[in-house]
This record gives C-alpha cells, structure tokens and sequence, in this order.
C-alpha cells in the first residue's frame, strides 16, 4: 500500500472562508498551548515524577477546555484531536533523532486543519467538479482536476497566498513488479536544471521565473516603503506572497512533469546524494571572521534553492516506488572531475563551466552530461565483494 497526496482548489462561499479561519485559528491555538504545557511539564513535574504527559491525557484537558470556553467548543473536536496529534508526532520524531524540537505554529504560515476520511465524505458532481462536506462547516465545492483513487483516509485544508486548498490523504494498492531498466543518471545543475546520461537537458522555464522574481523585488522594494500597520502595508504584503506562490506553483508543477516523464520512461534512477543545505549555507561568516565573495554566494544560493532540487527528488522517489523502479543516490566526490570514458581524474579538464575535454584521452563533452554518465557508472557497477574465507591456524615460531 501506497499512502498518496491530492490536492484542490477550494471554492468556498465567504462564510465558509470565515470559519476555515476561524478553525485555523483554534487548531494553532490548541497546538501552541499543549507545546507550552509539554514544556513547562518537562520543567516542573517530569524532572521529578518521571511520568510523561501524553496525546491521550491532553485529548481529556481538550475536553475540559471545550467545556469553559464556547468558541473553541464551536470548532470541530476532530480537528483539535489532530493538531494534538500533530504534537504528539512531533515530539517521537524529535526524540527519534529525526527533526528539532517543535516550534510554535505562527499565524498566516500556519494555516491549516485536518480531518478523518470517514468523517468527511466527498462525491463527484461532473468531471470538473465534486463537492466534500466538512464537519460543523457543510459541503463546500472542490475544483477537481484529476481522479481520486483508493480509500481517503485524512482531509486537510489549507491556506496559502492564493487561496484554500484541500488535501486528500488516500491509500492505494501498489502490485506493480520490481523493474530496474533501463537506468540513467541525472546531473542537477545550475545552468541546466538536470542534465541526463543520454545526452538530453531538462531546464525549469526560467524565463517565466525571472519575470516573476523581477515583480516580486519590485513588490518588495514598495513594501519597505510603507507604513508598518497600515492598509497599503497589508495589501502590498498579500501581492507579495501572491507573486512568490505563484512563482512556487510554477516550480511544483514542472517538477511533478518531470519527474513522471523521468519515472516513465527509466526503471534505475542515480542521482547525486547531495546536501542541499550545506551547499547553501551562508558565507557572511562574523564579525572576527567575516566572509569572502558573500553576495555571489548569496546569488548562488539563489539559483540552487530556486531549482527545487530536494523537491524534485522527492517526486521522483515515490513515482519510481508506484512503477516498481528504484531511486539510487551516491557519493558526488569528483564526478564532475572524472572522465567518463577512461576514468582519470583532473580537475583541470573541466575547462569551463560547459566545457569538459580530456587531457589523456582527449575525449570531449558538455561537462554536466559527462558528470551525469559518471553518476550513471557510479551507480550501476557491482560492489566490491569482502574477502570471505576460513581461519588459518598459523604455527607459533620460537623465539630465541
């Protein structure tokens, strides 16, 4: 079984958008209040008691706080239950080792509530359009772009820059056989977005991204101007965030594309296991210490970030996964220094940031088409076998 996100346009009437505010609002607030409580618990009583707060014992203090207060009382327990869940989650993945210590939700970065699948049914109007019914809050319509197959199993609604949306979480059969051909590898750039082993190039189309950007320094630029806590402020501000969604919205949607047409047509994928945070890590350095070529680092970053990379890895592992394919990442060190033809490693034979030319064997490629084919061989070659056999008893010498 395959767990599988879905997500929609919502057109809600202005009430409803009223109280999926209202129901954000609550969701965050019961969050942030059972982060404090887990906090101040860990600080008072558990250093001295040992026994731990739980999901189950902040689902009773809910009930109680539904009791004295009306307007939390007037949201959805449901939803409550799952930002306690949320937490809950949270707090095992932080221990685990897996992420940081949970962080309060913020206002407009936070948006969101999620129900159960049974408890939100949904039906198909025509092939645009269906309809989900909330709990407490009624059917709201749903632009629906594509099929959802299998069970739902969690109803999410969230709020970005140009709207609400709907996720629906859904658990689909996965039978599909393991196949692992043909295989290539993919070089992530800068200048071309992924650079494939067969010579192809697949680029983000940056020329609608540039435009964009251009808007939202612009918009940025009119932002700083005005007066904190005015209307014009406010407004400015949602332009904003408007441009830079749509300009994210851009991204996911060549991403989802690519990556199907990559998962479609090869069964072994091998990518660099690079860390995307290390390499655009800040270089401003301190004050004892300052940075060097910090604003073309920072313009570097950029173009990284700006590429989605780790996004489009993460389509590609679980469209592989749905195909029977698989996803292999491996150690980046020189493969954009090596020859893909006879292997020697000279970092001046990367000539120009496009230019690869061998100076043993004089073989001649774009230099990120020659990296992806070492990615490739990288990947693909057997790994060395340990050497495996019996003891031998050696006879002791004396010595005199």
């Amino acid at each position: 079984m395959l767990n599988r996100g879905y997500k929609f346009r919502l057109y809600a009437t202005d009430e409803q958008e009223s109280l999926f505010g209202q129901y954000a609002g609550v969701c965050r607030l019961v969050y942030n209040l059972a982060l404090e409580q887990r906090r101040d618990w860990w600080r008072q009583v558990k250093a001295n008691t040992g026994y731990n707060i739980s999901y189950a014992s902040q689902c009773r203090e809910l009930t109680l706080l539904r009791a004295e207060f009306d307007w939390i009382a007037a949201v959805s327990i449901i939803c409550q239950q799952q930002a306690l869940r949320d937490l809950d989650k949270a707090f095992a993945n932080f221990f685990a080792g897996r992420a940081n210590h949970p962080t309060p939700r913020k206002r407009a970065l936070n948006d969101a509530f999620r129900f159960n699948g049974r408890d939100c049914p949904w039906r198909k109007l025509n092939a645009k359009w269906a309809a989900v019914t909330l709990p407490k809050i009624g059917e709201v319509k749903v632009r629906l772009t594509r099929d959802i197959p299998g069970t739902v199993k969690n109803v999410t609604v969230t709020r970005d820059a140009l709207g609400w949306h709907v996720v629906f979480s859904v658990e689909v059969e996965h039978d599909t056989p393991a196949t692992f051909d043909p295989a290539v590898g993919i070089d992530r750039g800068v200048v071309h977005t992924l650079a494939l082993s067969d010579g192809t190039f697949r680029d983000l189309p940056k020329e609608r991204l540039n435009v964009l950007d251009q808007r939202a320094r612009k918009q940025a630029r009119a932002l700083a101007k005005k007066t904190r806590g005015s209307n014009r402020r406010n407004a400015a501000h949602r332009a904003l965030a408007r441009t830079k969604a749509k300009a994210a919205r851009l991204r996911l949607h060549w991403n989802h594309e690519r990556s199907r047409e990559i998962a479609d047509r090869f069964g072994m994928v091998v990518l660099e296991d690079l860390k995307i945070g290390t390499m655009t890590a800040s270089a401003k350095g301190t004050t004892a210490e300052p940075g060097r070529k910090v604003r073309q680092k920072a313009g570097l970053n950029r173009a990284i970030l700006n590429n989605g990379w780790y996004q489009f890895e993460c389509f590609l592992s679980y469209k592989l996964a749905e195909r029977g394919g698989a996803l292999h990442k491996v150690n980046p060190a020189y493969t954009s220094q090596a020859c893909s033809v006879c292997g020697t490693i000279d970092k001046s034979s990367r000539e120009s940031q496009a230019t690869f030319h061998c100076g043993q064997c004089g073989h001649t490629a774009n230099a990120d088409t020659n990296a992806a084919r070492n990615i490739l061989r990288v990947g693909t070659q057997p790994a060395p076998r340990s050497a495996v056999g019996r003891p031998v008893k050696r006879k002791l010498k004396r010595v005199a």
